[in-house]
């Protein structure tokens, strides 16, 4: 896989630019465009990536993305041959160290069934002793049963006694299994409480503004909407990627898009602000209240995923 990085990276040369003017270019982070010439697609975020980010490269240094994604394909397919390779030598060192063998494990390997027999005459003769001890426990119990039938009938007067206590002991148990169902209710929602989504704005500088995505799910969606009558182009990127971009009008007054899963930071590119409104997991997204004025902006979500509890 080392040649699609070389390739790129002599085009890049050729074109005169440094891996910072293509970070600018593709907006791609710098150290996922080294993994990319050093062929360490595995530093990448994933296989959606590796495809995309390759495509973007290869188009801004002029090189035919299709040819590199197709011997991307081949360098894929070539690795299960090697692998079995791999497991034909190994099989055929595990043969000789068979025949290696010490004649202790052979002569123990020949014994082999008659330990196997013995195991299983020992376990049934212990079955046979746990029944016959449980026939005795259950014939004591009945004589103990009859005993007690006995002594209930002397102990009848006392029971009615005592049952007055047992319901007023009832009662107090009664209230506060009430009063720990109450707490358990209360402790659910201050749980959903703290995993509720949040955005909270981080910075603004002229037309950018950045923001903190809290408590989000591994998939995120992000759906525009354009007010009547009016027109917006917008577009969204994921990681630097951009998955989608269109005008909104009003053929087209809205538009959902479902951001790859583990996206750590999302992009959002309004060309009209002020007619756009933005639900993110089905949430509102209030973005005009920090500089409600600006038609066009940038908006960044740094996003942090739900953590397990």
């Amino acid at each position: 896989m080392t040649d699609i990085g070389t390739i790129l990276k002599e085009a890049r040369k050729e074109k005169g630019l440094t891996l910072d003017d293509l970070q600018q270019t593709t907006k791609i982070q710098k150290r996922y465009l080294i993994a990319i010439e050093d062929g360490d697609f595995a530093a990448l975020p994933g296989k959606f990536y590796v495809r995309a980010f390759i495509k973007q490269y290869a188009e801004t240094v002029g090189i035919d993305p299709e040819e590199l994604l197709a011997k991307l394909d081949e360098d894929k397919a070539s690795k299960p041959e090697e692998e079995t390779e791999a497991t034909t030598r190994t099989e055929a060192v595990k043969r000789e160290e068979e025949k290696a063998m010490s004649p202790i494990l052979a002569g123990l390997i020949r014994y082999l069934p008659t330990i196997i027999i013995v195991s299983i005459v020992v376990a049934i003769l212990g079955t046979i002793y746990i029944f016959a001890w449980g026939d005795r426990d259950r014939n004591s119990s009945t004589q103990i049963a009859d005993n007690s039938q006995k002594v209930s009938v002397s102990s009848e007067s006392s029971a009615k006694s005592s049952s007055s206590k047992e319901k007023a002991s009832s009662s107090e148990s009664s209230s506060s299994t009430s009063k720990k169902e109450s707490s358990s209710t209360k402790a659910k929602k201050e749980s959903k409480k703290t995993t509720k989504q949040k955005i909270t704005n981080t910075s603004a500088t002229g037309s950018a503004f950045v923001y903190d995505l809290e408590n989000a799910p591994a998939t995120n969606k992000i759906e525009m909407t354009v007010s009547d009558g009016a027109t917006a182009w917008n577009a969204i990127s994921a990681n630097g990627v951009q998955v989608w971009q269109g005008t909104l009008n009003a053929a087209n007054t809205s538009q959902t898009v479902e951001i790859p899963e583990n996206t750590t930071t999302i992009t959002l590119n309004l060309g009209n602000s002020k007619a756009t409104s933005i639900k993110i997991n089905g949430k509102k997204f209030d973005f005009l209240k920090e500089n409600e004025t600006l038609t066009v902006r940038t908006i960044t979500l740094n996003v942090a995923q739900t953590t397990a509890q």
